[in-house]
């Protein structure tokens, strides 16, 4: 793309060179506010199931507002958090935590919101292109000043004396309107590439869903003899298997439904892992709680976890069976077990049939159409599946592997092509708004 004619040094060091006719200014002289919000009197006992949102830093994302889990005050409470109330035009800013320097531009579509103290609003001054300043803080330019002027021991966070004196470009209002319409053209089409790779990942994983029922319900011999199963809604199988309770395949157990005492992590205390330990396939010991050995052994009497074992949350997301790979002792809550260590069945074909449509069906029927959140021992044990032979189940696994391996690899491409739109996204945002290529209003998209 085209660069400007002349260009002279910025006088400040990690930015270099801009282009003749810009300055650098602090960021004060070019917004009304700076400020962030507080925690309503009361805390979290004042939120509601639905109000005026309180924005949060876990809902503030570059691409977005992630409300899934927004909190809600009254107008009353919004009312007496007047300082924090949130303009169409402002600009959010998380300045606290992990996720300090994600920001997001609000328009007029967001209504009446709120914010906490862990999220600034920035709300540029008249004559000042807000979508402009909203780039300049996502660019290179706001990031890098936010990771060096970031303070606190032991958790990251950002003053409002560092922002108010952040350096940024300062342009004519009529480049900065060009800028911000170049960019959000540009934003709009690669969301849009990105949206169509996100929607062809959901078809792989559907790929995938629908290879792993064929097999664990049908067999992987697309000529073998078909028989009817005797229930209607499982339809024919293979002539060999047999319809079983999954108890006579497998010890079924949970572990504990009670709160033992949680200690401090050391070398004398075991992992307690709960349904919200168990995350996308695997189990996440990062954030468990630990008990003593006292309470490891009085747990494993009645649920002993070891390695090749399968294992499954019972409450709240049912479903996501994990296969324990792991030598390491642990204990478990609210967790089903699903003993193959001592069955001599393949782990593997467990864990697929646990995931299989057959399976999510009876919890269906057991939940009456309601969400299921909860499924009890006598459930579990009692779930009809398949008895095929230890051969066929490694068949089965085998052609299950081979398979979803292929599709992952499409998935992990298709990832890596998302990544690097976004880098490119970021990349030409920064070279926008520090000069480096020329935008008009003529510019093509």
């Amino acid at each position: 793309m085209e660069r400007y004619e002349k260009y002279k040094d910025s006088g400040v060091e990690w930015i270099r060179e801009i282009p003749e006719g810009w300055e650098v200014k602090k960021l004060k002289y070019c917004v009304l506010k700076v400020g962030s919000g507080i925690t309503p009197k009361g805390g979290a006992n004042v939120y509601q199931l639905f109000g005026v949102p309180l924005l949060r830093s876990q809902n503030v994302h570059f691409d977005g507002l992630k409300l899934d889990d927004v909190a809600y005050i009254s107008q009353e409470t919004h009312d007496i958090m007047a300082n924090s109330k949130v303009l169409s035009g402002d600009v959010l800013l998380n300045i606290t935590g992990a996720s300090i320097g994600r920001c997001f531009y609000v328009d007029n579509s967001l209504g009446e919101a709120n914010v906490n103290q862990h999220v600034c609003i920035i709300r540029p001054k008249e004559g000042v292109n807000k979508k402009y300043l909203y780039f300049i803080l996502m660019s290179n330019i706001g990031q890098n000043q936010i990771d060096v002027e970031q303070t606190g021991s032991g958790r990251e966070g950002l003053n409002f004396e560092a922002l108010n004196n952040f350096l940024i470009p300062q342009i004519k209002p009529e480049e900065q309107t060009a800028f911000a319409n170049y960019l959000d053209r540009k934003t709009a089409e690669i969301d849009e590439l990105i949206a169509q790779k996100e929607r062809l990942i959901e078809m792989y994983e559907e790929e995938k869903t629908t290879i792993i029922n064929q097999a664990v319900t049908k067999g992987i011999d697309t000529d073998a003899r078909l028989k009817h199963s005797g229930i209607d809604w499982f339809g024919e199988i293979p002539e060999g298997w047999e319809l079983s309770k999954l108890k006579y395949l497998v010890d079924v157990k949970d572990g504990t439904h009670d709160t033992p005492s949680y200690i401090q992590q050391s070398e004398k205390s075991y992992p307690l892992v709960t349904s919200k330990d168990i995350k996308s396939g695997l189990i996440d010991f990062s954030e468990c709680k630990h008990i003593s050995f006292k309470n490891y052994d009085s747990i494993n009497k009645r649920s002993d976890v070891t390695k090749n074992d399968i294992i499954m949350p019972m409450i709240g997301t049912v479903g996501g069976a994990v296969l324990v790979e792991t030598d390491e002792p642990f204990s478990i809550k609210n967790v089903a077990l699903f003993k193959t260590s001592i069955s001599g069945r393949v782990p593997l074909y467990i864990k697929y049939l646990i995931e299989s449509s057959i399976v999510k069906k009876q919890f269906d029927l057991e939940s009456r159409g309601g969400v299921q959140n909860f499924v009890s021992l006598s459930l579990l044990k009692n779930i009809i599946v398949f008895n095929v032979s230890n051969e066929d189940q490694t068949a089965i696994v085998n052609h299950i592997e081979t398979e979803t391996a292929r599709i992952n690899a499409k998935i992990a491409k298709t990832k890596r092509i998302i990544e690097l739109q976004k880098e490119y996204l970021t990349a030409l945002i920064s070279e926008v708004v520090m000069g480096k290529i020329k935008v008009t209003e003529e510019t093509t998209p």
